[in-house]
C-alpha cells in the first residue's frame, strides 16, 4: 500500500532541537499511532488509554536523550484502579508499555471525581539502563498528584534537579476514541539566565495543546519552533516512534530455561502459552519443548 507525502509527514516522530541561544534544549514527539496500538493490544479502557498513553510519550521524550538501545522505564504505583502503569523507550523510538488494570474507569458522573484518581497516591519510579553502567540505576519520588505530566516534571526537579516544562496531551473524540496524541519537554541547560524557564513556563501554560496542533496538521518542527518563539531554535535530530517489543520465542524459551529443574518437571506434560505483559504477544511452548529444556538443565548439572 502506497503512502501519500502528507501521510509521511504526519506519522508518529520525535524532533530534538536546541535554542540557537545554548540556554534550553527541547524534544516534541507526536505519539498517536503508538497510543492507539497501545490500546488495541491491550484491550484499554479509555482511562487506562489516556494515562498509558501519556505515560508513553513521557518515556519516549526521556529516551530522547539516551544513546541508541540504552532504555528508560517509567512506572507508577498507585492505589487507585489502574494499579500501576509502566513505560519503556529507547532513543531508537522504540516504546511499549502497559497497566495493571486494562479495564479500569472512574465514576465520572461524581462531581469530584479527577483524570488522576486512576493513578492516585503512590510511587514514581524511573530506571535507566547505561551502557557504562553495569546495574540499571532506579530513582524514585513519592506522586504528587496522580497526574502523569505534573509528576514527571516534578521528577525531573526533584530527582535530577534540572528546571523542566512538560506537556503530554492525548485528544478524545466524542465516541471516546483517540484524536491525536503527543508532548513536548523543555530542559534548562547549564549557564541559562535565571528567570528564562519561569517565563518559558509561563508560555507554554498558555500553549495551544499539542493534540490540538497535530489535528489542526501542524508538523513537528513547525510546534518546536511555536513553543519558544520568538527564541530560534536548531534542529539536532529526528527519528520515528512506533509501538515495538523484541519479545521473542527464543527470549521466551531463554525465560523458561531460568526456572528451576523442579518448576520445568512440574510443567513438563503440558504445552504452555506465555504473554509479554508489554506487548501481550503470545509465545505457546509444546510439552516437547520443555522436556528438551530439562534435559538440558540436567546435562550441565552433570
Amino acid at each position: 500500500m502506497s503512502i501519500t507525502k502528507e501521510n509521511f509527514l504526519f506519522k508518529d516522530r520525535l524532533v530534538k532541537g536546541v535554542t540557537k541561544d545554548g540556554h534550553f534544549k527541547l524534544s516534541v514527539v507526536k505519539t498517536t499511532a503508538l497510543v492507539n496500538e497501545a490500546r488495541d493490544r491491550h484491550g484499554l479502557s479509555l482511562l487506562a488509554t489516556v494515562i498509558l498513553g501519556k505515560t508513553l510519550t513521557a518515556a519516549a521524550l526521556l529516551a530522547s536523550e539516551l544513546k541508541k538501545e540504552e532504555r528508560i522505564q517509567i512506572r507508577l504505583d498507585g492505589n487507585g484502579p489502574l494499579q500501576y502503569v509502566v513505560a519503556e523507550a529507547n532513543s531508537l523510538g522504540e516504546v511499549r508499555g502497559y497497566v495493571g488494570n486494562p479495564g479500569a474507569e472512574l465514576a465520572y458522573n461524581e462531581p469530584d471525581v479527577l483524570l488522576s484518581d486512576g493513578i492516585g497516591l503512590g510511587v514514581l519510579s524511573l530506571t535507566k539502563v547505561l551502557y557504562n553502567e553495569a546495574e540499571p540505576r532506579t530513582s524514585s519520588i513519592e506522586l504528587i498528584a496522580g497526574d502523569v505530566t505534573r509528576d514527571i516534571a516534578h521528577y525531573l526537579a526533584q530527582s535530577e534537579q534540572i528546571p523542566s516544562a512538560v506537556i503530554l496531551d492525548i485528544g478524545i473524540t466524542e465516541n471516546g476514541g483517540i484524536s491525536e496524541a503527543g508532548g513536548l519537554l523543555l530542559q534548562r541547560l547549564p549557564g541559562a539566565p535565571d528567570g528564562q524557564i519561569d517565563m518559558l513556563h509561563e508560555r507554554l501554560a498558555s500553549f495551544q495543546p499539542i493534540d490540538q496542533l497535530f489535528f489542526e496538521k501542524i508538523y513537528v518542527d513547525e510546534i518546536m519552533h511555536r513553543s519558544v518563539s520568538p527564541i530560534q531554535v536548531k534542529e539536532l535530530s529526528r527519528n520515528p516512534v512506533d509501538f515495538f517489543c523484541r519479545c521473542s520465542r527464543k527470549r521466551f524459551l531463554s525465560a523458561l530455561s531460568m526456572l528451576s529443574l523442579e518448576d520445568l518437571e512440574d510443567i513438563k506434560d503440558d504445552d504452555q502459552e506465555i504473554v509479554c505483559h508489554f506487548c501481550n504477544n503470545k509465545q505457546y511452548i509444546s510439552a516437547q519443548e520443555i522436556r528438551g529444556l530439562i534435559t538440558k538443565t540436567k546435562a550441565h548439572r552433570n
